[in-house]
């Protein structure tokens, strides 16, 4: 661990280790250590920020921030949301909505170098950017860090170059910029292969790669399926003034409680229409027209709609600084 980094934590780094989520068997076991690492994370991290994605696995987590922090009296931190510039427009909706509902202060990390490219040279998803057009920094990253040789790359996220340059540079300049020393994220063990051997609390120290933090990871022991448990029986409920307390599961939109509308709920419109998780608009594909709980979540892939060229390289793209 560098000097720089701060010497204030004390925290287990090996907490989790070689652990599934079959060691925390029941919702209530699963509950119980998300709070433990969420309460953990907000008393030792002087800066933290939470990532946001607008997806179930990151509001999950905020959920649990928001809990923790009124239970205990401790401060909620800012969101960090990546935008790089492909995402769904109903993903934007559901940011800015619930953004506003639950008071939330939203950092958006951006590559701007690549944004105002594309956008003075009104470039759609797939076009190719040369390498030297981009900045110092950037060029730094793909021919230095990447070893990329090609003389362009696709504007695409859901590839090698495209997602590290619009992703991990995006939120690495963002955590130096703002001086971040955690970062509470709400990966899942059983979600990728190469998140499978994280622990609660993980190091990012190699000031080379990324400005120097811990990832606090809350929700690691919650698989799909108790995701959406959680969902339908504590956090909607506990969000949602008229929604019953006994945790009602629609089948659709056009299924819930009098009073409530898709627009209530803290569930992305794109669970409801058929997708298991959101990436980028053009790379990401709903499996079936029933909404993400309904699915066979236990027998069936969750990333089967993203890009697949991205999730083959995830673990090089994690040694970089990707969630």
């Amino acid at each position: 661990m560098p000097e720089s980094f701060p010497e204030y934590l004390d925290v287990d780094y090996t907490d989790g280790n070689e652990e599934t989520s079959t060691d925390y068997p029941t919702i209530e076991s699963k509950i119980e250590k998300a709070i433990t690492v969420t309460k953990r994370g907000l008393e030792q991290y002087e800066n933290p920020v939470v990532m946001w994605t607008g997806g179930k696995d990151s509001t999950l987590t905020l959920y649990f921030i928001e809990e923790v922090a009124r239970q205990y009296d401790l401060e909620t931190p800012s969101t960090v949301f990546i935008d790089h510039f492909q995402h769904f427009d109903e993903i934007h909706d559901f940011v800015d909505r619930w953004a506003n509902e639950w008071d939330l202060d939203v950092i958006y990390a951006r590559n701007n170098d690549i944004g105002e490219y594309v956008d003075e040279h009104g470039l759609e998803p797939g076009d190719e950017i040369p390498v030297s057009d981009l900045s110092e920094h950037n060029q730094h990253h793909v021919r230095d860090l990447l070893e990329y040789e090609e003389d362009t790359f696709p504007f695409l996220l859901d590839t090698y170059v495209g997602n590290h340059l619009l992703k991990t540079v995006a939120l690495n300049d963002t955590l130096e910029s703002y001086g971040v020393d955690g970062v509470i994220s709400g990966v899942r063990w059983d979600e990728q292969e190469a998140r499978a051997k994280e622990t609660f609390f993980s190091s990012r120290h190699d000031p080379d790669i990324y400005p120097p933090h811990d990832r606090i990871q809350p929700i690691l022991q919650f698989d799909e399926r108790a995701v959406w448990e959680t969902f339908w029986n504590f956090v909607v409920p506990d969000t949602v003034s008229a929604y019953p307390d006994e945790g009602y599961v629609p089948t659709g939109a056009d299924d819930l409680p009098d009073g409530v509308s898709m627009n209530d709920v803290p569930v992305s419109p794109k669970y409801f229409a058929g997708f298991r998780s959101l990436g980028s608009e053009v790379s990401t594909e709903k499996t079936t027209e029933e909404p993400a709980w309904l699915q066979d979540v236990e027998n069936t892939t969750e990333r089967a709609g993203r890009a697949q060229d991205k999730e083959d390289l995830m673990e090089r793209l994690r040694d970089l600084g990707y969630m």
